[in-house]
């Protein structure tokens, strides 16, 4: 009884310093592909509303299926992957064909982001996982984040990982997976969104605004706290260098060597913006919570609003992936592709396919 006490216990420290494979985590090998029906590739609108989503666990309790899709990240050979609360996907882009499957049950997945050496790194509500694209194979990680709920995940110039929870910061280095430093007393706490300015210094989006950090040492730069709103949830840099700053009800653009702010765009006031993204072409993608527009930077004109979408509300954007704009929603995944007259929904993310 002794010995048996003593194994457990064994196995219950190797499994929190992630020394062993938890033989429930199911990983899809890199050249499996998920049968799918050419038709699902094809939009097909119900007259009906969908069903509710719905599913009878095994001790038959009713549990709500979720299929937000929170991240898009293209990979270096020109797939992109796909994250959400029901698992990550490697699909590709052109063909919308599914390439492999990582399995990770009951982990919501927050954030995407791709190391120098091409290993993917993986944001859920229960920590942060690493998968070796050759095998599509989790690496069990030994990390001890300010929180296990990771909502941001960033590559740096230097090629280390840059961790935004609900509670902090961490910097990680991705051959060893160690936590090099910590920034728990970041201002605003919560790091909803990064993105690396020219100098390759980081910007952070809190609850109380903007967080400049020196990406060699952790140390805080400058912070940002006097926004109308507040909470800065989206962020991306111009090609002018310039901050774009999503907000609860508002868009702003952000000088970031004083910290001035230009001006407030005008189609964004009073929405809420989710994500924001620079294409090749110099326009500007807006996901809000109710519905994806597209941008003159230069004069903030509204260009284009997408319909077809599975949901309103926008979750993560791709552009310029496979000649397409990849958008994840709180009902799925669509896509988007120049001159179509809407979106097209993937329907192997949305409730057509269970």
């Amino acid at each position: 009884m002794v010995l048996l006490k003593k194994r457990a216990s064994l196995l219950i420290i190797s499994v929190l310093f992630g020394m062993v494979t938890l033989p429930w985590v199911k990983v899809a090998s890199s050249q499996e592909t998920l049968q799918i029906n050419p038709s699902e590739l094809t939009p097909a609108y119900p007259a009906a509303a969908p069903p509710t989503g719905a599913s009878e666990s095994p001790d038959g309790r009713i549990e709500e299926v979720d299929y937000r899709v929170h991240a898009l990240q293209p990979d270096f050979t020109g797939n992109l992957w796909v994250g959400s609360w029901r698992g990550l996907s490697r699909i590709n882009p052109n063909t919308g064909k599914i390439l492999a499957r990582v399995s990770l049950p009951n982990i919501a997945i927050g954030a995407l982001t791709q190391d120098k050496v091409g290993r993917l790194w993986v944001g859920t509500y229960e920590g942060l996982k690493r998968v070796d694209l050759r095998t599509s194979e989790i690496t069990a990680q030994n990390l001890f984040l300010p929180s296990k709920r990771v909502l941001s995940l960033l590559t740096d110039k230097r090629g280390y990982i840059w961790a935004g929870t609900d509670n902090g910061l961490a910097l990680v280095s991705p051959d060893q997976g160690l936590i090099m430093t910590t920034l728990k007393n970041l201002p605003g706490v919560s790091a909803n969104a990064m993105t690396l300015d020219a100098d390759g210094q980081l910007w952070v989006g809190t609850l109380d605004g903007l967080v400049r950090v020196n990406t060699k040492n952790a140390f805080i730069l400058k912070t940002i706290n006097n926004l109308p709103g507040g909470t800065v949830q989206a962020l991306a840099i111009s090609p002018q260098g310039l901050i774009w700053a999503g907000m609860p009800n508002n868009l702003l653009v952000i000088n970031p060597k004083n910290g001035m702010v230009l001006r407030s765009v005008t189609p964004l006031r009073g929405k809420n913006v989710t994500s924001v993204r620079f294409a090749r072409d110099g326009s500007v993608w807006v996901g809000t919570n109710n519905g994806l527009m597209r941008l003159n930077p230069n004069t903030g004109k509204l260009l284009d609003q997408v319909a077809g979408l599975p949901s309103s509300r926008v979750l993560a954007l791709a552009p310029d992936t496979g000649n397409k704009l990849w958008i994840g929603t709180s009902e799925g995944l669509a896509w988007l592709m120049p001159n179509m007259p809407k979106a097209k929904e993937h329907l192997a993310f949305g409730r057509q396919v269970k």
